[in-house]
C-alpha cells in the first residue's frame, strides 16, 4: 500500500455513483474537492463522517469545494444511506476497491483479533488543479470532517 503525499497528482479515476451516473475526478478541476474513505454505508462511524460533512456542506461549497465520498459498497446501498440521512453529497461505488487502492487506503484491517482487508478512513483535499493540499490516513471521524473544513479556510 504506498501512502500519497501532499503535492501529489491526485489519482485520476472513473467510477459509478449513487446516481447510477459515472463520474470521473477531472470533471471537478476548478474547484476543491474533499475525497473521503469510509469502510462501510450506515454504519456508526461511516454515518458520523458523512452527516458532519451534510451538515457543513453549505461551507464547504462557499469555499468552492464539493464532497465525493467513498466505499466498496454497491450503488444501491449508497442511495439508500444518502436518502436515510439526506446527504447532499455524491457517493462513489468502488466494489473493486480500485479507488481505494490508488489511494493506498485499501489494507489490512483489524476487529476482535480477526484481521481482514478493508477500507482505511481517510480523506484527501483535491486543490482546483488536481494536486493533493491536504493527505489523512487513518483519521476518525470526527477529525476527517473538521480537519477538511481547516484546509478550506
Amino acid at each position: 500500500m504506498e501512502k500519497l503525499s501532499i503535492g501529489d497528482v491526485a489519482p485520476p479515476f472513473t467510477a459509478q455513483t449513487d446516481a447510477g451516473a459515472q463520474i470521473r475526478l477531472e470533471d471537478f478541476r476548478g474547484r476543491r474537492v474533499i475525497l473521503y474513505f469510509y469502510p462501510k454505508d450506515d454504519t456508526p462511524g461511516c454515518t458520523t463522517q458523512a452527516c458532519g460533512f451534510r451538515d457543513n456542506y453549505l461551507d464547504i461549497e462557499e469555499k468552492n469545494a464539493i464532497v465525493l465520498g467513498v466505499s466498496p459498497d454497491n450503488v444501491k446501498s449508497h442511495q439508500k444511506f444518502r436518502t436515510k440521512y439526506n446527504l447532499p453529497f455524491t457517493l462513489v461505488a468502488d466494489e473493486d476497491h480500485s479507488i481505494a487502492d490508488a489511494y493506498g487506503v485499501w489494507g489490512e484491517k483489524s476487529t476482535f483479533g480477526k484481521k481482514y482487508m478493508g477500507i482505511i478512513r481517510s480523506h484527501f483535499v483535491i486543490d482546483e488543479e488536481g494536486r493533493l493540499a491536504d493527505v489523512q490516513y487513518k483519521i476518525s471521524p470526527e477529525d476527517s470532517v473538521n480537519g477538511a473544513l481547516a484546509m478550506l479556510a
